[in-house]
């Protein structure tokens, strides 16, 4: 019977490491419907990007107070959870503190575990303050309703409960206690516990443990469903960002293979396609998530719905409809949609809706400025910009559909080599106006 409860800790294990890997692979596969671009060049860069960013949260810290508690939220999860790798052996082997035999050092991890998990509390509070009592703006933008908002407070939630399950574990394990080497802040709690008998010790101490392990197990799963991704996330995408200057747009390779065919002499525009070729010619721009890259799919994932590029973009600030968090929530969900699609049917069954016009309104996407201060703004390196390019170039190029003050200025700069309507004799006459 001693045995029972690791068979069932087991069993839990195992069913988290299986849920958690079943949706990773959902999430690669998701990604993948993503149009390829090659992402291989300037390693090094690539890892210093990845190791100042993800790893260093430079860019956090351009908000000094919500970048030091992010630090040590992401510092102090992960390094507590260092010892998920004791509780694992021990619930798998019966065993209790198996690194115990480490001795004053590991009075010294515990007790470093302790006062982290105490920061982490603290820290969680102090957010759930930020964007419950004080009501940051950028918390509750018109995008930030029903599951995001909650979904923001689930999360710290999850974490209070955690910090506080590990606490409560090491202030009721009295054989830990009588150590009197590591327990920094559960020493402090212990004494809300004396007087309780041995058994009842014992109870809250397996319960918490339990609860601890199994809370940890629920958080690995719930990542998928959850803004928190970036979690993993953050890694890749630092590491995958374009290493261009932010102001140098990429150029369409279908649109550059046209203009050459047409300045080719020997080419034949109105040639059949050749023997064997059914590929539908391909689309200028994005209408759809399977028109965007990978890359951009992978930063709809990555995205912390934290509103930075929100707060900073000048549209937005203007009362115009575009916000760069929610073109990335949509992108994200719709993404998720046609997941699900494939999911139900073993490959994608066409479901008359799109990114575009579904999604993404073609208002938000011609109020863009073009600045770049999302991309700037962004903790990540998430490029919404080019989302929104890609879509602007569907609507220019295979619909035709600009504004018509674009519309204007395009047919002036083909008739009159300037934005202006003067010919060319005129064209200083803009400087009158």
């Amino acid at each position: 019977m001693a045995v029972i409860p690791n068979i069932i800790f087991a069993v839990i294990l195992f069913a988290g490491i299986f849920f958690f890997v079943r949706n990773v692979r959902k999430l690669i596969r998701n990604i993948r419907m993503g149009k390829a671009t090659d992402r291989s060049d300037n390693k090094p860069e690539r890892f210093r990007n990845m190791a100042r960013i993800a790893l260093g949260q430079q860019k956090m810290v351009v908000r000094p107070v919500a970048g030091i508690l992010h630090i040590i939220v992401y510092l102090g999860f992960i390094i507590i959870n260092i010892e998920v790798l004791e509780i694992i052996i021990d619930g798998l082997f019966g065993t209790h503190r198996i690194f115990e035999f480490l001795g004053g050092f590991y009075g010294f991890l515990i007790g470093s575990f302790e006062v982290l998990a105490l920061l982490v509390l603290v820290s969680v509070i102090v957010f759930w303050i930020r964007r419950n009592m004080i009501r940051l703006q950028r918390f509750w933008k018109p995008e930030m309703k029903g599951w995001p908002k909650h979904d923001g407070n689930f999360i710290l939630y999850f974490e209070m409960v955690l910090m506080i399950l590990f606490l409560v574990m090491n202030a009721t394990d009295v054989p830990f206690q009588q150590m009197q080497s590591g327990n920094v802040v559960s020493g402090i709690i212990a004494p809300l516990f004396e007087g309780l008998p041995q058994s009842v010790l014992y109870t809250i101490e397996r319960s918490a443990w339990w609860l601890h392990i199994t809370g940890i197990l629920i958080f690995l799963n719930y990542l998928y469903y959850s803004k928190h991704l970036h979690i993993l996330l953050a890694f890749p995408n630092t590491y995958f960002a374009s290493l261009k200057p932010k102001g140098e747009m990429d150029n369409l390779e279908s649109v550059t293979n046209e203009v050459k065919l047409m300045m080719d002499p020997n080419a034949d525009p109105f040639a059949a396609p050749a023997e064997g070729d059914t590929a539908a010619p391909e689309k200028f721009g994005a209408s759809d998530v399977a028109d965007l890259s990978w890359v951009q799919l992978l930063g709809a994932y990555t995205c912390t719905e934290c509103g930075r590029c929100t707060s900073e973009c000048p549209a937005n600030q203007t009362g115009k409809k575009l916000s760069p968090r929610k073109i990335m929530m949509d992108t994200r969900d719709r993404l998720e949609e046609v997941g699900k699609n494939i999911d139900n049917n073993g490959t994608f069954v066409a479901d008359n809706k799109s990114l575009l016009d579904d999604y993404i309104t073609r208002e938000e996407l011609w109020a863009c400025t073009s600045c770049n201060a999302c991309v700037e703004a962004c903790p990540v390196s998430i490029n919404p910009l080019s989302i929104i390019l890609d879509m602007r170039r569907y609507l220019v190029m295979e619909q035709s559909a600009a504004p018509a003050e674009l519309n204007n200025m395009m047919t002036n700069i083909e008739n009159n080599g300037a934005p202006w309507p003067y010919n060319q004799m005129d064209r200083l006459n803009w400087k009158n106006e």
